[in-house]
């Protein structure tokens, strides 16, 4: 972004041309600094306007600016040589007040959008008169990557020679503001930002200044923009980074770390209290080791990514919600051996056809297999007898659309058939009637006592 304390002398602005709009004629100003470009609209009158104040507060000379005309004033002879002479106007003036730039004529070259001083100096004034309601109300706070690019730029600087007398636009308001701040949303962007050259993620930063974040959220922002998370890992409890293309979870989790191998690795980079992990919507085609960095995690969410088997994350004793809904899972063996204790499982939208490797889970209570391929109504004997599952979705498979879906279902769970949500949505009385039906010719088949008669018949057994 622009610098123009560091690059006022390879600086400069130009009116490069005019247009009429609803009959009211406006100027282009192109302003460069550095590599950085964008430009500004404005009509005569604000140049009025701004000229008035540069000419009492800054001595710039009264008969700088091109005379107003009243009649034939929107001709385009003369609206081509109005420009010109704004041209000169602002060429004339930058040159005389580039070593103070004075808040004026920088808000009217919109250097408080696009330049880091500038910037900050409006951020630390917003700061100022609305941080603490701000930081009171508990809501999420959004910084652009350019604001946090301005803030991690100027801690690099030595205190500017235009820092303003005024306490109001003071650095400090910025820095309190982002140490107190809990919640945080960064979205970056690749198009162009405003009417500059500028473009979001390109642009570098850090979490230094953030003390006390608890959660974060990173949106769209490539993994290589961010240089530091500064004290996050032993702050933040909730992560998301989501559509940034990110193809390994240490992408984040290590990002400013140079040496990334596993035998390198020391307990300072764990995070200490990171419970909820959210990189939806990515290129992850592994879980990698680099999970084993977050030792205190209860909900691992990797929804809409590349992830076509399970590694083993049975490390994570505190996990217990696992979303790996909308990926490429097919076979799912052994479940139970790579995740431990989990007790919410979200597989939809995946290409799963059997239920097999999910049967010996014992501490799952819900478990979404909606929108797969499982065909056989049989393929539930793997999971009934899971003592706690209690939610289970089999909705948009092939399975559910089978005559009597609900029923052959419910029926497999025996004794526990009216404690089991189907596809959000618990038995009815017919249902359930029909599954007792329905058990029982089964277990007419098989030779074997119904489970919903077994304390009826033991009951009378003794009694006689």
């Amino acid at each position: 972004m622009s610098s123009f304390l560091k690059y006022h002398e390879n600086s400069s602005v130009g009116v490069d041309e005019a247009t009429i709009k609803d009959n009211v004629t406006y100027y282009k100003i192109k302003v460069k600094v550095g590599s950085v470009n964008w430009h500004v609209m404005h009509r005569y009158n604000d140049f009025v306007e701004l000229h008035d104040k540069l000419v009492s507060d800054h001595g710039v000379g009264k008969e700088l600016l091109p005379p107003k005309k009243v009649i034939r004033n929107k001709t385009p002879k003369f609206v081509e040589q109005r420009r010109e002479a704004l041209n000169v106007y602002l060429k004339e003036v930058l040159n005389y007040l580039k070593l103070s730039m004075p808040y004026e004529f920088a808000h009217f070259l919109d250097f408080h959008k696009y330049d880091i001083f500038f910037l900050l100096t409006d951020l630390a004034k917003t700061l100022y008169l609305e941080g603490d309601n701000l930081l009171e109300n508990a809501k999420s706070y959004k910084f652009t990557p350019l604001e946090l690019h301005a803030i991690s730029e100027r801690l690099k600087m030595a205190c500017p020679p235009t820092e303003k007398q005024d306490q109001t636009y003071d650095f400090s308001h910025v820095l309190d503001f982002c140490s107190q701040l809990r919640s945080l949303d960064v979205e970056g962007s690749y198009e162009k930002y405003g009417t500059s050259n500028i473009i979001l993620n390109e642009l570098q930063f850090d979490f230094i200044p953030f003390k006390s974040l608890v959660n974060l959220r990173i949106l769209g922002v490539p993994m290589r923009c961010i240089q530091s998370v500064g004290s996050l890992r032993d702050t933040l409890v909730n992560l998301s980074v989501l559509t940034a293309t990110v193809i390994s979870l240490n992408e984040f989790l290590l990002v400013d770390i140079l040496h990334k191998e596993p035998s390198s690795i020391a307990d300072t980079v764990k995070w200490k209290k990171l419970a909820m992990i959210n990189f939806g919507n990515n290129n992850i085609e592994n879980v990698d080791w680099a999970i084993k960095l977050v030792p205190r995690l209860q909900h691992l969410s990797l929804s809409s990514n590349k992830l076509k088997e399970l590694c083993d994350i049975s490390s994570l004793h505190e996990l217990r919600i696992l979303d790996l809904s909308m990926n490429s899972f097919s076979l799912c063996e052994k479940w139970h051996a790579k995740i431990g204790n989990v007790v919410k499982i979200e597989l939809s939208q995946n290409k799963v056809e059997s239920l097999r490797g999910f049967s010996r889970l014992y501490s799952l209570e819900s478990l979404n297999l909606g929108c797969n391929v499982i065909t056989d109504v049989e393929e539930v004997q793997h999971i009934c007898k899971l003592p706690c599952l209690e939610y289970l979705w089999l909705t948009a498979n092939p399975v559910a659309s089978i005559i009597d879906y609900r029923v052959k279902v419910i029926e497999q769970f025996n004794s526990r058939m009216s404690e089991i949500c189907l596809d959000n949505e618990r038995a009815s009385e017919k249902e359930l009637d029909t599954a007792r039906v329905l058990q029982a010719l089964r277990v007419v088949k098989e030779g074997k006592i119904p489970t919903f008669l077994d304390n009826h018949t033991s009951h009378s057994f003794n009694k006689s």
